[in-house]
C-alpha cells in the first residue's frame, strides 16, 4: 500500500498516535495579540490617572481642606423619566454643604448650555438657592460644555490656581487629571455615592472617558471649545 506523508505546513496535521487533529488557527493569535497590545496602554492609562490625583480626592467632609472657590461641575438635573437625578442632587448637596460649613467661600459653577431649554449652570443655581446658598456667593459658567472645558475655563477665564472640584466619586480622578493638566491644583470633595442600580450604565461609560481624557491631552491636544475675555470673581 501507498503511503501519503502530510506536510508540518498543511492546516491539518495529526499527533503520531493521538489520533487528535490540530487546525492552526492564525488568525486567533493575531487576535490575542492585538487585545494584549490594546489592554497595556489601558491599564497603563488608568494607573498614570489614579497616580495623578492620589491624595487629592476626599470623601468624607472632614477632610476636605478650606479653599477660597469651589468648581461645582454641572450635568442634567433630571433623568429621562423626568425624575430628579441622583447625581445632581448630590452634587447640589456637596456643594450646599460645603459653603455652610465655610470650607469656600464662593461657587463656581460650571455647566452646559448648548441649548435655550438645557441649562445646568442657571438649574445648579436654582437648586443651591432652595439650599440656603446666596446668589451673590455663585458666579456661573455657560460653557462647562464637558469637564476639560469647565476646568480650563476655571484657570484661563477665572484666573483660579487652586480650586474644590465637587463632583461624583468615580468622576472624581478624571477630573483632578484634567484640572492639573490645565495648570489648578485640584483637590475633589465626593457627592455621596448614587447606588450602583442606578449608576451602573454611567460609571461603565467613565472607562471610555478616562481612554478620551488621555487622547484629548497627549494627543490630540483638544482646546476648550470657547474662552474668552478674563472673568474676575467677586471678593466674599
Amino acid at each position: 500500500m501507498k503511503m501519503v506523508a502530510l506536510s508540518s505546513n498543511s492546516p491539518r496535521a495529526t499527533d503520531r498516535g493521538s489520533g487528535v487533529v490540530h487546525t492552526q488557527r492564525p488568525e486567533l493569535k493575531w487576535f490575542c495579540a492585538l487585545l494584549l497590545l490594546g489592554a497595556v496602554p489601558a491599564v497603563g492609562g488608568n494607573l498614570w490617572i489614579t497616580l495623578r490625583a492620589h491624595g487629592r480626592v476626599f470623601s468624607r467632609f472632614n477632610d476636605v481642606p478650606v479653599n477660597d472657590v469651589a468648581l461645582v461641575l454641572g450635568t442634567s438635573s433630571r433623568t429621562r423619566g423626568g425624575h430628579q437625578s441622583p447625581f445632581f442632587a448630590g452634587r447640589i448637596s456637596a456643594a450646599a454643604e460645603l459653603f455652610r460649613a465655610g470650607k469656600v467661600r464662593h461657587l463656581l459653577l460650571s455647566g452646559d448650555n448648548g441649548t435655550v431649554r438645557y441649562d445646568e449652570a442657571s438649574d445648579m443655581r436654582r437648586a443651591l438657592v432652595e439650599e440656603g446658598v446666596p446668589e451673590s456667593a455663585m458666579t456661573l459658567d455657560y460653557a462647562g460644555f464637558r469637564t476639560l472645558d469647565s476646568v480650563a475655563r476655571a484657570h484661563d477665564v477665572f484666573g483660579l490656581a487652586r480650586v474644590t472640584i465637587v463632583t461624583d466619586d468615580f468622576h472624581a480622578e478624571r477630573s483632578v487629571l484634567l484640572a492639573r493638566h490645565f495648570g489648578i491644583d485640584a483637590q475633589v470633595f465626593c457627592s455621596r455615592p448614587v447606588p450602583l442600580r442606578w449608576s451602573k450604565k454611567t460609571r461603565l461609560r467613565e472607562i471610555a472617558a478616562r481612554f478620551k481624557a488621555l487622547l484629548d491631552l497627549y494627543v490630540l491636544r483638544t482646546k476648550p471649545h470657547f474662552l474668552g475675555e478674563r472673568i474676575t470673581l467677586p471678593k466674599s
